[in-house]
């Protein structure tokens, strides 16, 4: 892993723009994808998502020095638990998208360094100095804010899938993040789109639905390119930044969030959800800072 770490090359002007532009094709296709989720199973739009992917991958390949042969990987198990992890991230994130206002789901998504300094205990054998774990708790104070669980019934669906959606999405940014050291960003699009394809392909059966209109058929395709350009930019994005460089600017994503749910739901963020929302990002920027420093 750390000869794969070695080969990465820094450039953080590059790695800003590319994660600034991954936060804007990101954010629009999950309003897309909102839009679409009230009508179609998230199983349907995830496939077809990656169906397109998998040929946005192809023609990046091909239009490459490497050409279509570049593809080849002796790092398949990685690709298949980076998958793994990104499946579970779509899957629960769409769900929490259809349940919950665009704004309230990205920002738990986006908690992902709190769990990440959790997971990092098991599973890299870290030490975590009382200041990181003061942030953690911090930001649970946050995520309760936006969360706002009832004495009663507890959290509700959405929110608890974005919960998990973030938990897996910080283990995908772990393996993007090994992987981009020897893989490019379109092998890494690739394999990964493969696997959606035939995963979600078998399930296709129970949750296909033609689409009704030529207007959804263009949203799906929409929803295929903004994701795959987006996730391209993002592997590019870590393949000249580390995670610590990046995760500023990750939360631009919220702007946009907040942007789509005024101008397409009518639905303005709460002062309550807003300020839970300021308290999850300066604690996972404060975590961001403290891996700064320590590397």
């Amino acid at each position: 892993m750390q000869a794969d770490l070695a080969n990465l090359h820094i450039n953080p002007k590059r790695a800003v723009a590319y994660s600034l532009t991954a936060g804007f094709l990101l954010t629009t296709m999950d309003a897309v994808i909102k839009w679409l989720a009230a009508d179609y199973a998230v199983t349907q739009i995830a496939f077809l998502r990656y169906v397109v992917g998998l040929f946005v991958a192809l023609g990046l390949a091909r239009a490459s020095p490497a050409g279509i042969g570049g593809l080849a990987t002796r790092r398949l198990p990685s690709h298949l638990w980076r998958s793994a992890f990104n499946i579970a991230t779509m899957l629960t994130f769409y769900i929490a998208m259809r349940e919950i206002p665009l704004a309230n789901a990205v920002c738990i998504n986006l908690a992902s360094p709190i769990f990440m300094t959790l997971l990092s205990i098991p599973m890299l054998r870290e030490k975590v100095p009382l200041s990181r774990w003061i942030a953690v708790l911090l930001g649970f104070v946050g995520i309760a804010l936006i969360v706002q669980p009832n004495m009663q019934t507890g959290i509700g669906l959405g929110e608890l899938m974005a919960l998990i959606s973030a938990i897996t999405w910080s283990l995908t940014l772990v393996s993007s993040r090994r992987l981009s050291g020897s893989e490019s960003s379109y092998t890494i699009l690739f394999y990964y789109a493969l696997t959606v394809v035939i995963v979600l392909g078998a399930t296709m059966p129970w949750f296909w639905r033609t689409p009704d209109t030529w207007v959804d058929a263009g949203l799906f395709l929409l929803v295929g390119v903004l994701g795959s350009f987006g996730q391209f930019f993002l592997n590019q994005a870590y393949r000249y930044g580390p995670i610590s460089l990046l995760a500023p600017f990750e939360y631009s994503g919220m702007i946009w969030a907040i942007f789509f749910d005024i101008v397409i739901w009518f639905n303005f963020p709460s002062n309550i959800m807003l300020l839970g929302a300021a308290i999850v990002i300066a604690c996972c920027l404060y975590i961001a800072r403290l891996g700064r420093s320590k590397a």
